[in-house]
């Protein structure tokens, strides 16, 4: 299904996004796979509690069999039947900058991944598909490197205390004046921990009484936060600004349950890159509903500040709109910045008010010192004000790899979700047995991937999940592409019906369907 809004009404630019439809076969197999493995879990679970097969899961002590179980079994038949089969995928540790390469530390398993032993090699030079590291600051040279040994040099690498007790330094005044003048807003706030920005915040902003309108597809935070404040939930589709006025019409009409009385407030969370589909959210349009039914606008930029716009200010200047729309425009430094953290920015009002009433604000440590002035040296970097043109370079490089790099897998055949501008590429891979496999055939070719399943995607679309950088070079993506092609062939993944067909004289922002038979 291809979203395409043209030039006109509410955008100002090509709007282009790609889902295209499971086929019916791969849909019916990938339910067989997953059958076939519960099957088999039931059948090793039976022969576990037997002893015939050794069990290594955690269990409940015999001593402790007529207490109220603290561990349910049943629970964590998905990890140990079906999870412990692919773990080899996760967690593996490298030893390196998370830059365009890194290195790998080798491991092991004698017992099918219960257990993991290292060899003591190293695998070198790993190309790097899956880390954050869009405009490629994640580096241990240079001069965020160095303004960073200097600030470690005389501040230290700790600050031991709280924002609001003997933990604020001048440095973080600076940043947050800094970022204030980045996002184009009247304050912001910075935070130790990306996570807790959404998760301690929302609940300082909404509860009982209030009604928070979330995309079906945000992130576990954005969740966790809606959750902790008290206030009703209600989910829209996808993307979906139907769903959305919908949702809106009928909590302005109905109101509360039961009381009938109006809602205190009524805040919609949504995020600028959704970082499993690869999509942008459809800005103008969930302005355009805000405005209209007199409601708050929660903007996550976590995965958007810094790879999507001109000058990298994130979904609001991709869309060409005015930061004072955003109510709240929220995001995070550990992806484009290359460092750790979030912030909050909008109305001087909203941030006087967060400093004193945020428990992440109140209770959190702060942000380390040699982190502070990695954001900051990278953030004057990419706005120019360091008397280089790198910044813009790095932001032009992303989007250019971007566009190249999913044209070259649409070509291939692969099913690629989410917006042509997204550096978040999902490539479907939908089969159980195809996740593992996958991952393991990219690493021997030294490619080093991020590969997604249930429960963190819909059951039947796991996915293989890229992630573009600045710091790759076109050689470096052509050689993952080659590779990634290889092991598409030999694992069957070219399910696309809507094969791009290659013309050399395409205009580079152009596509060209060619339908295939099935």
């Amino acid at each position: 299904i291809h979203h395409i809004v043209q030039n006109g009404g509410l955008y100002k630019r090509p709007f282009n996004e790609a889902f295209e439809e499971t086929p019916m076969l791969v849909a019916v197999l990938t339910y067989v796979g997953y059958g076939v493995l519960t099957l088999f879990g039931y059948l090793r679970d039976f022969l576990r509690q037997w002893k015939i097969e050794k069990c290594q899961n955690a269990t409940e002590r015999e001593e402790q069999k007529d207490f109220v179980p603290l561990y349910q079994d049943f629970e964590n038949f998905y990890n140990r039947n079906l999870y412990m089969r692919i773990r080899d995928s996760w967690n593996r540790p490298i030893c390196s900058v998370p830059g365009a390469k890194v290195d790998v530390i080798e491991r092991v398993s004698h017992d099918y991944n219960w257990t993991f032993t290292y060899t003591g090699r190293v695998i070198k030079d790993v190309i790097n598909m899956g880390s954050y590291n869009y405009l490629g600051f994640a580096q241990n040279n240079g001069a965020c490197q160095e303004a960073a040994a200097e600030v470690l040099s005389q501040y230290g690498a700790g600050v031991c205390s709280t924002r609001q007790e003997m933990g604020n330094l001048d440095k973080h005044e600076e940043l947050e004046k800094l970022v204030a003048r980045f996002l184009g807003v009247e304050s912001a706030m910075t935070y130790g921990m990306g996570f807790a920005t959404n998760s301690m915040n929302i609940p300082a902003l909404v509860g009982k009484g209030c009604l928070i309108l979330s995309d079906e597809l945000n992130h576990a935070s954005l969740v966790l936060g809606a959750r902790l404040s008290g206030a009703t939930i209600r989910i829209f589709k996808h993307n979906n600004m139907q769903s959305l006025e919908k949702l809106l019409k009928d909590a302005i009409v109905h109101g509360q349950p039961r009381t009938r009385r109006p809602w205190k407030k009524i805040l919609i969370l949504v995020e600028g890159i959704y970082s499993m589909e690869g999509s942008i959210v459809r800005l103008p349009e969930v302005i355009a509903l805000k405005k209209k039914y007199k409601s708050y606008l929660y903007l996550d930029e976590a995965h958007s500040i810094g790879a999507l716009g001109p000058t990298g200010r994130g979904v609001v200047e991709y869309f060409g709109l005015n930061p004072e729309d955003v109510d709240v425009m929220m995001g995070t430094f550990t992806k484009s910045f290359g460092a750790a953290g979030g912030y909050i920015g909008g109305k001087k009002e909203l941030i006087d008010y967060l400093r004193t009433h945020s428990h992440s604000a109140v209770y959190a440590t702060s942000l380390s010192p040699p982190v502070v002035q990695q954001i900051i040296t990278s953030m004057k970097c990419i706005m120019g004000e360091d008397g280089s043109t790198l910044g813009k370079a790095c932001v032009q490089q992303l989007a250019e790899n971007t566009r190249y790099f999913r044209r070259r897998l649409k070509e291939m055949g692969f099913i690629i979700y989410g917006n042509e501008d997204s550096p978040v590429v999902p490539l479907m891979l939908y089969m159980p047995a195809k996740i593992g496999a996958f991952g393991r055939e990219m690493l021997k070719r030294n490619i080093g991937v991020v590969v997604v399943g249930f429960p963190a995607t819909p059951i039947i679309e796991s996915r293989a999940r890229f992630c573009l950088s600045a710091a790759h070079t076109k050689e470096i993506l052509d050689t993952a592409l080659k590779e990634i092609s290889e092991v598409g062939d030999l694992l069957q993944l070219k399910y696309s019906r809507h094969r791009l067909v290659p013309l050399l004289d395409r205009p580079f922002d152009e596509t060209t369907y060619e339908e295939t038979e099935d």
